[in-house]
């Protein structure tokens, strides 16, 4: 299962992409999402976001 970005929590800080091992992130209109076919569900972005925007799916 995929991790998905909550953009309504989202402050768009950028921890979750720059750590992302895959770099599977990207910035778009404003927030970023994660490309579900690229994720490895390794669970680094979820540990890394300040605000809990995302989760697994």
């Amino acid at each position: 299962m995929a991790y998905k970005i909550d953009t309504d929590s989202c402050v768009t800080c950028g921890l979750c992409k720059a750590n992302c091992p895959v770099d599977c992130i990207d910035e778009v209109n404003g927030t970023f999402v994660i490309n579900a076919n690229e994720c490895v569900d390794c669970g680094t972005c979820e540990a890394n976001c300040p605000v809990s925007a995302v989760s697994q799916q």
